[in-house]
């Protein structure tokens, strides 16, 4: 497929619209020729920082599902997994062809055979375009990067980095459990292999301004990621982040607060950075705060309007 190039790619993106941003419909649709639709799915793996390897009870927001709420259960096996996805998402695309978005805990952690098995058949499969994995930056050992390029070698990957943060504070906070050090590693390594890299950011994290926000997009726009999601930071029923709230000890963002940040955010990212989120959804059953995010529509709408002013 033909890739356009960094300077193509931006004179594109001016001649679109207004705004200075390359989103990941339009990545797609350059890249793919069509567009895409992602499935979510569940491989089944835990997380390096709930069994005691990297750490105790994982990161303060996150659920007991691993951020993957809208995951099928993993006991169906991968083929299953995918028609039932599809079923769902069929009353609202009519296309062909999906993103394998694998995103429950961190997708990189366990046995590596029963991995590479799972995400090589689902890349087998004519119906799938894309390789999507989420994973931690310290959970990419030699054997993993191994698996990964026997699959770029099917599919195309991308492979999505929970970030969040590069103050160190923060991270001791909510209990990331590994260093800027290893996220520049991981970058390395992937960028390397070829594959497409995606980082997580979360703004509104406990304590921190929006200046401390806006030079972790710059550092991440900096790093070697071609991609980037942004994501409100929510309070969900039974992690630890409920427990801080319900205390008074943090707060979260108004939809204002949180649209300047985005924008703000948005201004220090190169051009040619893919922005696949600009916010996320929590589970309306589990969400404490901020209930404003629950409208979905309002939310989108609201920052569309000020990104359309950039």
């Amino acid at each position: 497929l033909h890739l356009l190039s960094r300077r193509q790619r931006q004179m594109c993106i001016r001649d679109r619209c207004k705004m200075n941003i390359y989103t990941a419909n339009q990545y797609i649709k350059d890249t793919f020729g069509e567009k895409l639709y992602k499935l979510s799915l569940n491989a089944g793996t835990t997380c390096p920082n709930r069994d005691g390897t990297a750490g105790i009870g994982g990161c303060i927001f996150c659920s007991s599902l691993g951020s993957g709420d809208f995951s099928p259960k993993a006991d169906m096996d991968i083929d299953q997994q995918i028609e039932q996805a599809k079923q769902l998402v069929a009353s609202k695309f009519k296309g062909k062809h999906y993103i394998a978005y694998f995103q429950s805990f961190t997708n990189t952690y366990g046995d590596i055979d029963r991995l590479r098995d799972i995400y090589r058949n689902a890349a087998m499969r004519s119906d799938i375009a894309v390789i999507s994995i989420a994973t931690r930056p310290d959970c990419l050992g030699n054997q993993v990067i191994d698996m990964l390029r026997d699959i770029q070698r099917i599919k195309p990957v991308w492979v999505e980095l929970g970030l969040q943060t590069i103050h160190e504070e923060t991270a001791k906070l909510i209990n990331r459990g590994y260093p800027l050090s290893v996220y520049d590693e991981a970058v390395k390594k992937l960028r390397d292999l070829g594959v497409h890299v995606i980082v997580h950011m979360i703004l509104g994290l406990p304590g921190e301004t929006q200046r401390d926000m806006i030079e972790t997009a710059e550092y991440i726009g900096k790093s070697g990621a071609q991609g980037i999601k942004l994501q409100l930071l929510h309070v969900l029923k039974g992690t630890n982040l409920a427990e801080l709230y319900q205390n008074g000890e943090c707060s979260v963002l108004s939809l204002e607060d949180y649209t300047e940040c985005v924008v703000s955010c948005l201004k220090v990212l190169p051009p040619d950075m893919v922005i696949h989120r600009l916010t996320g959804d929590g589970p309306k059953k589990l969400l404490i705060a901020p209930l404003w995010s629950a409208d979905k529509k309002k939310v989108m709408n609201t920052i569309n309007a000020a990104v359309r002013q950039l």
